[in-house]
């Protein structure tokens, strides 16, 4: 069904992919050459600033260009949180990416119960060597490969609903109940909601992780707010009472900026940034039509973030906008802009011309989909000018991300530009991309969605279509195995 819409690759030129986002409405500049040397766009280096540490003193880091890692997750870590050798190996291909930030590096649990997958990483004593570990290969291998040292962090996180901390098993703890969540993770009382004094004991398990990611030599850490994971399920708990949640804005925000207090007294040479899904969709299912489609729900829709309660198809940018200026208030200016949920809207945050094996064929061109994330850290960087925003949704431009990204940061768009998917499947982009190099066209993430399959179907991350290392591992022939169940 996805013939629908052209493929990126077909796009040849510059002039081509102008042509097809004007042809769908998308408001998206594109540069016709890259430009190279030490005053590009995007080989101008970003000072980081003082705002993460606010008043507690003024910080000299400095992202060495404008390119980002954003986050994974590997499905790779032991049984008991530490990283094992797969983690290894991604972490190094970032050090080899030429990237001058790296945020989050990996999305790590401040406790056991909150992970997402059975083999996601825990920050606790028994893994801070390993954790150390992570960023020091990381770093070793920018150094071998020539390039200088990246702004490195640890993003934190607790699963909340999405928890499965044991194989098989899904542990969901929520902020509230949902009137279209809840089936979907098996919520049939109010026993999965956290009662007010173990968000308490969440406050300080986030503290504790900075800590530990302090002592292992991060320069910051990622208190985590999107993608529907618990901090960020908090920012939409109108229907929750008690301390950590209400009707209003302030309501629902006193968790964020508790955690971030505590994380700062916790750890105060640590630099502190929040990835933000700055607006929600409503959970999609497959349609009778074959695409995606929103389930039914009601209205008003008084469980999203960002989005028109009344007329939930519409981005309200009003309420994400307070919360970002609230946490520049404090200090916490870096912002690392995302959307929705890859669980229940994968669409959204992660444009796509082929789903995962849980997912829908795309309801729109993916372009548009580029278009909105890239619009809506436009939006948010020109109602906070003083926020240093990181932009995400990029792997979908394929050929074209250095030409859009060129333009977006010269129109002062963003400040930066995180690839996810890309850094899979061809780490070295921003390398190239720098170096005037042309792009390697075998190793662009086409965005066949294994990366997510695999995991959906509990084996491990990677890009099976393109690189061979996963393309030779037994998982490669699970993974085929569950893509044609899916199919079928």
């Amino acid at each position: 069904m996805s013939e629908r819409w052209p493929r990126v690759a077909s796009l040849r030129t510059p002039a081509a992919l102008r042509a097809r986002l004007a042809a769908i409405g998308a408001e998206l500049p594109c540069d016709d050459a890259v430009e190279t040397g030490a005053d590009a766009p995007l080989a101008r280096p970003l000072a980081l600033g003082d705002g993460p540490r606010g008043a507690l003193g003024a910080s000299n880091l400095v992202a060495p260009n404008r390119f980002a890692v954003q986050p994974m997750e590997g499905w790779d870590g032991s049984e008991d949180g530490n990283p094992g050798e797969l983690t290894l190996r991604r972490w190094r291909r970032f050090g080899a990416s030429g990237a001058g930030w790296i945020w989050g590096g990996e999305a790590v649990a401040v406790r056991a119960d909150g992970r997402a997958n059975p083999h996601q990483l825990v920050a606790a004593a028994h893994t801070e060597r390993g954790l150390a570990a992570l960023r020091e290969a990381l770093l070793g291998e920018a150094r071998r490969s020539g390039h200088p040292a990246p702004v490195v962090g640890l993003q934190l996180t607790h699963s909340g609903r999405w928890s499965v901390p044991e194989p098989g098993r899904r542990r969901p703890r929520v902020a509230y109940r949902h009137p279209i969540l809840d089936a979907r993770v098996g919520i049939a009382d109010d026993a999965a909601v956290l009662a007010d004094g173990e968000v308490d004991a969440l406050i300080d398990d986030f503290a504790r992780a900075a800590a530990l990611a302090e002592r292992c030599g991060y320069d910051f850490v990622d208190v985590k707010h999107c993608h529907g994971y618990l901090l960020h399920e908090f920012l939409s708990a109108r229907t929750r009472t008690g301390r950590w949640g209400g009707p209003s804005l302030a309501d629902r925000t006193r968790l964020a900026f508790a955690t971030i207090d505590a994380v700062r007294a916790a750890a105060p040479r640590l630099a502190i940034g929040v990835r933000l899904s700055l607006f929600d969709v409503v959970p999609h299912r497959r349609g009778a039509h074959g695409r995606g489609e929103p389930e039914p729900h009601p209205t008003p829709y008084g469980v999203g973030f960002g989005i028109d309660a009344e007329d939930p198809s519409r981005i309200d940018l009003a309420e994400p906008i307070a919360f970002v200026q609230g946490l520049a208030a404090r200090g916490v200016r870096w912002v690392n802009v995302t959307s929705a949920s890859p669980y229940y809207a994968p669409h959204a945050q992660r444009p796509a011309l082929f789903p995962p094996s849980d997912g829908y064929p795309p309801p729109e061109d993916p372009l548009a989909g580029v278009a909105r994330l890239l619009g809506a850290a436009r939006a948010l960087k020109q109602a906070v000018p003083d926020a240093i925003v990181l932009s995400s949704g990029w792997t979908y431009l394929q050929e074209w991300i250095s030409h859009v990204a060129q333009a977006c940061l010269r129109d002062g768009w963003f400040d930066a530009v995180g690839l996810g998917r890309m850094a899979l499947s061809y780490p070295e982009l921003p390398a190239d991309a720098l170096a005037g190099r042309a792009l390697a066209r075998g190793k662009l993430c086409r965005t066949f969605s294994d990366c997510t399959t695999a995991p959906r179907n509990g084996l491990v991350s990677g890009c099976y279509p393109l690189d061979g290392f996963y393309r030779e591992r037994p998982e490669h022939a699970a993974l085929e195995a569950a893509k044609r169940k899916a199919r079928a």
